[in-house]
């Protein structure tokens, strides 16, 4: 029998009440390994009067102290670190390397966040006019939600609660319910580490607990990180009700390659890039294109026996280098964008949906898919497929190239392979894309650096993580001053001038 998850609430495990549950599958198996409680909105509720309770007491809570837990907790993950990756694979797929090296970006958000009596510091200007002094400071918000998707468990909420914390907000966390052990461990590491009761808090759920979270009154802000319809729907809900939201949708990356570039490191990146985490990546390349007929012939020609030799496998065998997919539901819809690139006429030059696992034939696994001679008009290029599809698309110059990726209503991330400055430059400069990297085909900031997309791959105008993150879970208040002299010059009725 599968075993019962729960709630993280208040410094302690909880269990469900609603009496709905969601089952959690393994996905290199097909079977269900445990079921998830789905929290009510009332459960939901009841998580955020904690969450706003427990926020004086951390509000007031001196940086230093904050950031010393949260150096803790850091530790804590680097000790805790394979056993938070197998528990990524588990539930997720992904192979361990992959799940290892997405735990560690996260932890980097952490380490980031150990800086907060410095990223806190505000700015003082002394006789902005006789005798008055201003300063400014960065205060939290209070009660702040992370709405977070099933590929990323450990990295994507770490891109979030860290920050909130380090800045003196409460949070509760509302990770995938496909995906839930990872968040509730890591609730465990923090209570570990010395944080307070009700400062972080993880309900899970699904569309009842978002909405309750988008409409509380006692909820500041919201961040998020999904598909792109949702995404939208959550920054409008969230604004409506009057909170600060960032919601980060989907892409469609596309890796620009130049007839000068190094085509065996173009082969290698595309591999890791499209292939890796099986696609399900918002930062995944899934359109590589190719800048001349030679360019393209060259790319197909090296990836065709890449590709046809994609080890694919469970997350925890050590030969594997790509796992399945989430869930037989988005098998089932990936499998179909493929069905249709063959009808709407690209050349299909590897198929993966023959695949079948010795020993894990229920298993949900795609193979990895190339095609040749996508063309803009198609669906496979203008939707995202999250999955191991490559497109190549053919172009016969930069400026098509340019014009190709800009003309695209997704500006998640982009690369562009060449060994020339002049063209690295021009494409860094003019491309519509939040993030891009130059011969590095999965171009992630790093965590002091801030994590963003443009168009429709971003509602909000601020970034995830960095500086961009204090910023977000802070509010900029501005004070002046001036203190009695014994001097009075009787009252003033304008608008204050230094004149």
């Amino acid at each position: 029998m599968s075993k019962e998850l729960h709630h993280y609430i208040n410094g302690q495990k909880v269990t469900g009440s609603s009496g709905r549950f969601g089952d959690i599958y393994n996905p290199a198996t097909g079977a269900v390994s445990a079921r998830v409680p789905l929290a009510s909105s009332a459960e939901t509720a009841a998580a955020i009067e904690v969450a706003a309770k427990a926020f004086p007491g951390w509000r007031d809570t001196p940086p230093l102290s904050r950031a010393r837990i949260l150096f803790r907790f850091k530790e804590l993950l680097d000790a805790h670190l394979d056993e938070l990756a197998a528990l990524v694979s588990a539930e997720h797929g992904k192979v361990l390397s992959d799940a290892r090296g997405s735990v560690i970006r996260g932890i980097e958000v952490a380490e980031f966040s150990t800086g907060a009596p410095h990223l806190l510091k505000g700015y003082f200007s002394e006789n902005v006019g006789r005798n008055v002094d201003s300063h400014s400071v960065r205060q939290p918000l209070g009660v702040c939600a992370g709405i977070t998707p099933f590929n990323f468990p450990a990295m994507v909420p770490m891109w979030m609660f860290p920050m909130a914390l380090a800045c003196g907000n409460t949070f509760i966390l509302k990770t995938s319910e496909k995906v839930p052990s990872t968040a509730l461990r890591i609730a465990e590491l923090l209570t570990e580490a010395g944080l307070p009761d009700g400062v972080f808090n993880v309900v899970n759920g699904d569309k009842e607990a978002v909405d309750t979270l988008l409409t509380h009154a006692q909820v500041a802000a919201v961040s998020f990180v999904g598909s792109t319809p949702v995404a939208e729907y959550i920054y409008q809900t969230a604004t409506r009700h009057g909170k600060r939201c960032q919601a980060l949708g989907g892409a469609k990356n596309h890796m620009v390659v130049m007839p000068d570039a190094d085509m065996e490191q173009v082969a290698d990146a595309l591999m890791g890039a499209a292939y890796g985490s099986a696609g399900e990546r918002c930062m995944a390349i899934s359109v590589a294109v190719a800048v001349g007929e030679e360019t393209a012939d060259a790319i197909i020609q090296r990836l065709t026996p890449r590709v046809q030799a994609l080890r694919v496998g469970p997350g925890n065998d050590p030969a594997a280098e790509m796992g399945p997919l989430i869930s037989a539901e988005h098998l089932k819809k990936v499998r179909g964008y493929v069905d249709l690139g063959v009808e709407e006429g690209a050349e299909l030059v590897v198929d993966g949906r023959g695949l079948t696992i010795k020993g894990h034939q229920q298993g949900f696994y795609l193979g990895g898919c190339l095609f040749d001679k996508v063309t803009r008009s198609m669906r496979i290029y203008q939707e995202e497929i999250f999955g191991p599809v490559l497109c190549v698309v053919r172009v016969p110059d930069f400026d098509t190239a340019l014009q190709l990726v800009n003309d695209h209503e997704y500006g998640n991330g982009t690369a562009i392979f060449t060994r020339d400055g002049d063209t690295a430059r021009a494409y860094s400069s003019q491309v519509q894309v939040g993030m891009v990297g130059v011969n590095v085909p999965i171009p992630v900031p790093m965590a002091f650096h801030s994590f963003g997309g443009w168009k429709r791959s971003l509602f909000g105008d601020i970034h995830m993580h960095g500086v961009e993150g204090v910023h977000f879970y802070t509010k900029l208040k501005t004070v002046t001053s001036r203190w009695p002299t014994g001097i009075r010059a009787g009252a003033d009725f304008h608008m204050p001038t230094m004149k």
